[in-house]
């Protein structure tokens, strides 16, 4: 079932939400025959299928819905989850800063719930992949179900391996690391990238983020960025336009690298400094 089908009309096999009063929405694949069942009425999958997206629908009460395509961001806010996820603010943050595309090869190490997963798939396309590592069964199995779900597990490859033991790839366009010590794993990143790949960490904290520097200096990347991501929504209202009560604040540090291949050349030495390269750990 594709995300975003190439059509103005509903049909069978699409994922389609629904959006009800109050904004209350649901996400559900349509089938031929079937029915969906909610607290404002039943509506027929028949009925559905075929109607223009973006047209109103009613359950059998009379409740009104608006029939949509999901976007990309709805489907992981919608993501069943047994770990935290990341927030599209930070996904789509991540995937333009990385340059993420269509037929890429991209990695990831701490595959969650798969929201990331479904990010990294979604962009590299049909041509591409993502390898996904992670070292839990359960969580793992989680994230096969969640991207079978969106008709993406096809484009993933998944792996239950601890990530000390270093990755089987090589020449990645990118590599997006979000498990509690990265630090510890520069060196394994580093092999499984290719010459100047982009690297991405999600970490929590500010002690995380100082070992992950150096660990990442010592180890050749350079162009190093921390930043953190913050969205305030607004009343959509012209008359009274201000900020809503709420806002997605910190959710975490994106820490960003590149793997670069420094010159023995002295003459290259004040260029690898500005770009945060270092032989000398600040700590010893």
């Amino acid at each position: 079932m594709p995300l975003h089908p190439i059509s103005s009309v509903a049909h069978a096999g699409d994922l389609a939400q629904l959006v009800g009063l109050r904004h209350k929405h649901f996400i559900i694949p349509l089938q031929a025959g079937a029915k969906f069942e909610t607290h404002r009425g039943i509506l027929q999958h028949d009925d559905l299928i075929g109607k223009q997206w973006g047209t109103q629908v009613f359950s059998h009460t009379g409740a009104p819905f608006f029939l949509l395509q999901p976007s990309l961001a709805d489907l992981l806010i919608d993501l069943p989850r047994t770990t935290q996820i990341l927030y599209p603010k930070d996904i789509g943050f991540i995937l333009v800063t990385m340059g993420v595309g269509y037929g890429q090869k991209v990695m990831e190490a701490g595959t969650g719930s798969g929201s990331m997963t479904t990010a990294l798939a979604h962009a590299v396309g049909p041509d591409g992949c993502v390898i996904s590592y992670e070292i839990k069964q359960d969580v793992q199995n989680l994230a096969r179900k969640n991207l079978n779900r969106f008709g993406l597990d096809s484009r993933v490859d998944f792996k239950l391996r601890d990530i000390q033991q270093g990755f089987d790839e090589t020449d990645a366009d990118a590599f997006f690391l979000d498990v509690p010590n990265p630090y510890d794993f520069t060196a394994q990143v580093r092999a499984a990238l290719k010459p100047g790949g982009f690297l991405c960490c999600l970490i929590p904290t500010f002690n995380q983020v100082e070992k992950t520097l150096y660990a990442l200096s010592r180890n050749k990347f350079a162009f190093l960025e921390v930043c953190e991501i913050l969205l305030r929504y607004y009343q959509p209202e012209p008359s009274r336009l201000r900020p809503t009560d709420r806002m997605v604040a910190h959710t975490g540090f994106l820490l960003f690298a590149r793997k670069i291949e420094p010159s023995a050349d002295p003459r290259g030495v004040e260029l690898a400094a500005e770009a945060g390269l270092s032989n000398k750990d600040e700590r010893d």
